[in-house]
């Protein structure tokens, strides 16, 4: 699998470094940047979800899963764990490269320039969609893309309640039907991340029954 992925990936243009085992995958990513990094969840030493879980420690790196499960709760796991796509196995591999580029243009947009027009302001913060950053009182937050795009969405339609399936489907763009705790996850995360950075309320409410939505409280404008 990894020869075959390595000689498709070069010839689409890409520099490949592989691991061989889960513990070399993660002192890959410590030791050296990478634009996207593609996990099978069978590997030696540790498995992909732990792998996965070990990178976000440290990194907002893209993670693409390579599994040959395709049940509904190990796409869960996958993306509770931090991935931010899921590729089942057996697959194309036009499938895969079209993967990569979709996350590579949202962790890295062309364009650097932000107009007023495309920020979504809130008090003590604002979202730059174009360069995908989140300041907080003037404090980068560390969003994965997933985070990012999740919180992105919430606050663009802000009182707008969002049922979990529906945020699924949004982001991850696959029929989904069972756990939506993936959800509850990412926006721990968000909020956790946001708090860390300075940000003197929460801005994601839950909707009981519902899911969420994106709330200023009515004291600070």
């Amino acid at each position: 699998m990894r020869n075959l992925l390595r000689i498709y990936l070069k010839k689409q243009g890409f520099e490949v470094k592989e691991a061989t085992n889960g513990s070399e995958a993660v002192a890959f990513a410590n030791n050296e940047p990478f634009d996207v990094i593609i996990l099978d969840v069978m590997m030696p030493d540790m498995d992909g979800w732990q792998v996965c879980r070990k990178i976000r420690e440290r990194h907002q790196t893209p993670i693409i899963m390579l599994t040959a499960r395709n049940e509904t709760k190990d796409k869960v796991q996958g993306l509770g764990v931090g991935a931010d796509d899921y590729v089942t196995k057996p697959f194309e591999p036009e499938e895969l490269i079209a993967r990569i580029h979709a996350l590579l243009r949202r962790a890295n947009p062309n364009q650097t320039h932000v107009s007023a027009q495309e920020m979504v302001e809130f008090p003590e913060g604002t979202i730059y969609p174009e360069g995908r950053q989140v300041l907080i009182r003037e404090n980068s937050v560390e969003l994965t893309p997933k985070e990012f795009d999740l919180f992105l969405m919430l606050a663009r339609y802000r009182q707008k309640a969002f049922a979990r399936d529906a945020l699924v489907e949004a982001l991850w763009g696959f029929d989904y039907a069972g756990d939506t705790r993936v959800i509850d996850t990412h926006v721990k995360n968000i909020r956790e991340k946001l708090q860390r950075s300075g940000l003197s309320y929460n801005p994601i409410q839950t909707v009981w029954g519902v899911g969420y939505k994106f709330h200023v409280p009515e004291d600070r404008g």
